[in-house]
């Protein structure tokens, strides 16, 4: 989470959110608003991972608070991509073309790397294309430590997590005792929970985000087993 304050009168910009070691704000001078004397702007901004486009609906679809406004989220640091085919000449021979690409970024990544990257996957892609008639390797199937480690995280009991007293006896009275359990519910969910708020809801997104976990997960396909002390 980010937090943007300031007291009127004043120009509010972009570099005065207030920010963590992992989050840099790419263009400090973006005005954000302009206030008038007396006038106060108390913002909270969650910030999170994802890829390509999300529009605001689907993030509004598990809050429940009025005072969270969801917005369109662009996790793409492309912004613009044009590109022009010319002749050229290699020696002797006039038949060739060339490639022109113009790859404008949002500063997060640097256009050659972005090139190269969209080749990667590209390639990746087209792999399959490269021999119809190999017969497929089968290969022995290999230990995911990954996905091990996740059905262990699902496993453990919430007392675990080293929550604060309140938000424990509040997964605690909801009948939540594995963290497997935990992350199936949504924001929605848990905010219906008896004295559970913001705060606590805050407080376990930021342990789980460390677990590679979060709240709504799918555990379709995912065996794991609880292993939970019985009071």
């Amino acid at each position: 989470q980010l937090t943007l304050q300031a007291t009127g009168p004043a120009e509010v910009l972009a570099r005065d959110i207030v920010t963590d070691a992992d989050v840099q704000i790419l263009n400090p001078n973006l005005h954000i608003a302009t206030l008038n004397k007396d006038a106060v702007l108390d913002i909270t901004m969650d910030v999170q991972l994802g890829r390509g486009y999300v529009p605001a609906e689907r993030h509004a679809q598990d809050l429940v608070d009025p005072q969270v406004i969801p917005i369109d989220a662009v996790f793409s640091p492309i912004r613009k991509v044009t590109f022009q085919v010319e002749n050229t000449r290699v020696g002797q021979s006039t038949d060739y073309d060339r490639l022109i690409l113009d790859v404008h970024t949002n500063g997060s990544l640097h256009p050659e790397e972005a090139v190269s990257q969209a080749a990667r996957v590209l390639q990746d892609h087209l792999q399959v294309f490269v021999s119809f008639h190999e017969e497929p390797v089968q290969e022995m199937p290999a230990v995911d430590e990954e996905r091990q480690r996740l059905m262990e995280n699902l496993s453990r009991s919430v007392d675990e997590l080293e929550l604060s007293v309140r938000s424990y006896n509040c997964l605690k009275n909801a009948n939540i005792r594995t963290i497997g359990e935990l992350v199936q519910k949504n924001e929605a969910e848990m905010l219906k929970t008896r004295n559970f708020g913001r705060k606590s809801l805050n407080e376990i997104k930021e342990i789980l985000t460390l677990m590679g976990l979060g709240l709504g997960m799918s555990l379709d396909g995912v065996e794991w087993t609880p292993e939970v002390k019985q009071d």
